[in-house]
C-alpha cells in the first residue's frame, strides 16, 4: 500500500524551525511516498464551533474546510508541524485537530474508523535546552491518537528560536534521517499501559 502523508503546518511563520526540521525529515521519505504539505495559514479555517448537541453536522464540499477534511481522510500518515507555542501546540494546530471533534460527527464519514490504524506524527521546534517542556504537545498528540485509535510515531524535536536555528540542532538533523521509518506503535492513554 503506498503511504501518503499529509504534513500539516501550523506556524505563523513561513518556513519556520519546525518546517525545516519536518522538510529535512521528508527527504528521508521512500520516493514512491506521496507527500501533501498544507500550511494552516494559507488555508484558515473559522474558530470551531461545537454543534454536536445542537445541529447536523453535513459535510464540507468545498473551501478550506473541506480541503482539510478530504487531505485528512486520503492520509495514511498525518504529520502535525508545529512550533512550541506556550508549551503546547500553536492556534492554528489546535483548531485544525478541534475540526476533528466535528468531522466525527458527520454522518457518512466514519471519520474515527477511517483514521484508527493510520499513523500521528509530530514535528516541532522549541526554544528551550529541556525536551521535557515539550511533554504537553507530545501529550496532546499521542492522547489525541489514542483517542482515535491510530499509531503514534512520537514527535520529532528540534532546538530552535531566530530562523533557521533548527539547523544547526545536529542531534535533530541525525533523528530526522530515520524519524520516518520506525515502527510506530498503536497509541494507548496511559491508563490502558
Amino acid at each position: 500500500m503506498t503511504r501518503r502523508f499529509l504534513f500539516v503546518l501550523g506556524s505563523a511563520r513561513a518556513e519556520g524551525n519546525s518546517e525545516l526540521l519536518a522538510r529535512r525529515a521528508a527527504e528521508q521519505l521512500p520516493p514512491d511516498a506521496e507527500q501533501q504539505w498544507l500550511d494552516l495559514s494559507e488555508h484558515p479555517v473559522p474558530d470551531f464551533e461545537d454543534l454536536r448537541h445542537d445541529s447536523d453536522h453535513v459535510r464540507p464540499t468545498e473551501g478550506n474546510h473541506a480541503l482539510l477534511l478530504d487531505a485528512t481522510l486520503a492520509a495514511t500518515d498525518i504529520v502535525i508541524v508545529t512550533p512550541l507555542y506556550w508549551y503546547s501546540v500553536s492556534a492554528q494546530t489546535k483548531r485544525y485537530l478541534d475540526y476533528w471533534s466535528g468531522w466525527l460527527r458527520t454522518p457518512g464519514l466514519d471519520f474515527k474508523a477511517t483514521l484508527a490504524g493510520r499513523t500521528l506524527w509530530g514535528v516541532t521546534a522549541l526554544a528551550h535546552r529541556e525536551e521535557v517542556v515539550a511533554d504537553p504537545l507530545i501529550g496532546t498528540l499521542h492522547n489525541s491518537a489514542a483517542y482515535m485509535g491510530m499509531r503514534f510515531g512520537g514527535v520529532l524535536l528540534g532546538n530552535g528560536s531566530k530562523p533557521g536555528d533548527v539547523l544547526n540542532d545536529t542531534e535533530a538533523l541525525t533523528r530526522a534521517k530515520t524519524f520516518f521509518s520506525q515502527e510506530a506503535p498503536p497509541a494507548r492513554f496511559l491508563y490502558e499501559e
